[in-house]
């Protein structure tokens, strides 16, 4: 991408116990994945700095670098409940997210950061009664206001993209617009509004591949066998398989994909990552160039 580098600040959203997690399953340590896809995304020369809030001492900015050289904030997903805000992992990440919001600089996340900016900005989020989305968020819908927003230049009006949340936004905040439902989550992605900064947010995540899902189902595989969504170990094992071998061959492997239900939505990198780069295009480079004059 052309355009000055850029400067991130990124929040880690799990504590130090789930990302441990993560890694013994073969997935990724959210905020590596998410950096990763931040640098693919920009500019040469961009930096991306990573904060975990979640961890006693780790909701203070980087040594050396203070808001008035962030040029946007990115959030990962996690797995904690914003409604568990008596604990301190929870109560930080609240805390900050109305900072971020404060600050004015651009603000995007998945899934998780959805949750927080909501409820950071007044909103609610509860348990969803229609139970967890997994693998795919099938069928979602841009709303009106997102088939007319920048956030979703060049997005089909309905697509699949990759989920994982038991979680949903049940009361917006009072400056917030719907940009995407579908039939597990009313709202599936949102621009917020609140003390002078915005945040667009969507609740599945674009920078997980059909690889990553997969490994993320083998580190909830207890939970997903305990609820029905694989009858038991070996299917679970044997569906981590064919996303791998997907994965490795997207392509060739025209079996797997229509045994999956995956289409370009989300094997290629270009339509999936559409959401993330568009925020950076219509968001960050231009904030950072209008600094720059």
């Amino acid at each position: 991408m052309e355009g000055p580098p850029l400067r991130f600040l990124l929040v880690e959203g799990n504590p130090r116990e789930a990302r441990d997690a993560a890694t013994q399953a073969g997935a990724q340590v959210a905020s590596a994945l998410y950096a990763r896809t931040l640098q693919a995304l920009s500019p040469a020369g961009t930096r991306v700095e990573t904060v975990f809030p979640t961890d006693a001492d780790g909701s203070d900015l980087p040594a050396g670098i203070d808001w008035g050289q962030v040029d946007a904030v990115a959030w990962t997903g996690s797995a904690l409940n914003v409604y568990d805000d008596h604990t301190p992992e929870v109560a930080r990440q609240i805390a900050l997210a109305d900072v971020v919001f404060g600050q004015g600089v651009p603000f995007f996340g998945s899934c998780w950061a959805l949750q927080v900016a909501t409820v950071a900005a007044g909103g609610t989020v509860a348990a969803n009664p229609r139970g967890r989305e997994v693998g795919l968020a099938r069928k979602i819908l841009l709303t009106d206001g997102g088939r007319a927003h920048p956030l979703y230049a060049g997005r089909a009006p309905v697509f699949d993209a990759v989920a994982i949340h038991t979680d949903e936004v049940t009361r917006r905040p009072p400056d917030c617009t719907v940009l995407a439902g579908n039939a597990m989550s009313v709202v599936q992605a949102a621009e917020i509004r609140h003390r002078g900064g915005t945040f667009w947010g969507v609740q599945y995540h674009p920078e997980f591949d059909i690889r990553e899902i997969g490994r993320l189902c083998r580190r909830y595989a207890d939970t997903l066998i305990a609820r029905g969504m694989f009858a038991d170990r070996e299917a679970l094992d044997r569906h981590v398989a064919e996303c791998e071998a997907l994965a490795d061959d997207p392509a060739g492997r025209a079996d797997l994909a229509w045994r999956l239900g995956v289409d370009a939505d989300v094997l290629d990198p270009r339509t999936r990552l559409t959401e993330v780069r568009n925020w950076i295009e219509c968001q960050v480079i231009p904030r950072r160039l209008d600094r720059a004059a």
